[in-house]
């Protein structure tokens, strides 16, 4: 073969390899980007439809509808100091109406309803640490219930008048006092005893009938109108808004 043959051959396959090279190249960029492609195309698929709203688990109810008792009880810490000091500066209507807040959506409803008919008869059965749990917490709920009668037949005289003062004020405190301790306990011991009961399946079921009980007592969503509620109810007191209630920087030495 000629030297110039040679160089042509030679200039042919290397041509040839750099060609198919490129293609090979080629070929696995689209092939990535086809995977990359698909992939995206099935995590599009997999997520969630966003114009649904998540739905609410029963603990996460229950724990939501203890957020909205707590506001009340936060309204009583508010008003008491104010007893003391000028009973005549607290509005009836507004204690009156957290009141019937905490009387019907608390008591009426998240106790006997949900709690005591539900949950606290499993946790009973179940054993363990939280089994002693359920009769304290009923034996507060109606203790509960006494003050908040008390507290309703104060506010409804129209006038909170110092001579009652004082005894409304620490009838507000003690019932504060209870349920911070109360709900804490079934936050952290009660809920979480008594969701280890169910399967799977018990516990969905059991959201739906929280819905519906829910559905059935108030004509529609309690929980909203509850936060509509206590919402208004600190505004008319000058509670709403939030950051009033950050601490001043502490003093540096």
């Amino acid at each position: 073969m000629s030297k110039e043959a040679r160089n042509t051959r030679r200039d042919f396959i290397r041509s040839s390899t750099i060609v198919a090279a490129g293609l090979g190249l080629t070929s696995c960029r689209r092939g990535k980007e086809g995977s990359e492609s698909n992939g995206a195309l099935t995590a599009g698929s997999e997520k969630k439809d966003n114009s649904e709203p998540a739905e609410v688990t029963p603990s996460e109810d229950l724990m939501r509808e203890h957020g909205v008792l707590r506001r009340a009880l936060l309204v009583y810490t508010a008003i008491a100091p104010s007893l003391r000091n000028n009973p005549a500066s607290v509005p009836p209507d507004s204690l009156a109406r957290t009141a019937r807040l905490f009387r019907a959506f608390g008591e009426d409803y998240h106790e006997s309803k949900l709690e005591e008919r539900y949950i606290f008869p499993a946790v009973r059965l179940a054993g363990g640490p939280a089994a002693s749990l359920p009769d304290i917490l009923v034996t507060q709920h109606l203790r509960g219930r006494e003050i908040t009668d008390y507290i309703l037949a104060a506010a409804q005289r129209g006038t909170l008048g110092a001579g009652t003062s004082e005894t409304l004020a620490r009838a507000l405190e003690s019932i504060v006092l209870m349920y911070r301790n109360h709900a804490a306990r079934e936050d952290t011991v009660v809920f979480p005893a008594w969701k280890q009961t169910l399967s799977v399946e018990q516990y969905d079921e059991l959201g739906d009938k929280f819905e519906e009980i829910e559905q059935q007592t108030f004509g529609d969503d309690g929980f909203d109108e509850a936060v509509r509620e206590i919402t208004d109810i600190e505004d008319s007191l000058g509670l709403a808004d939030l950051s009033q209630f950050t601490p001043p920087p502490l003093p540096t030495r």
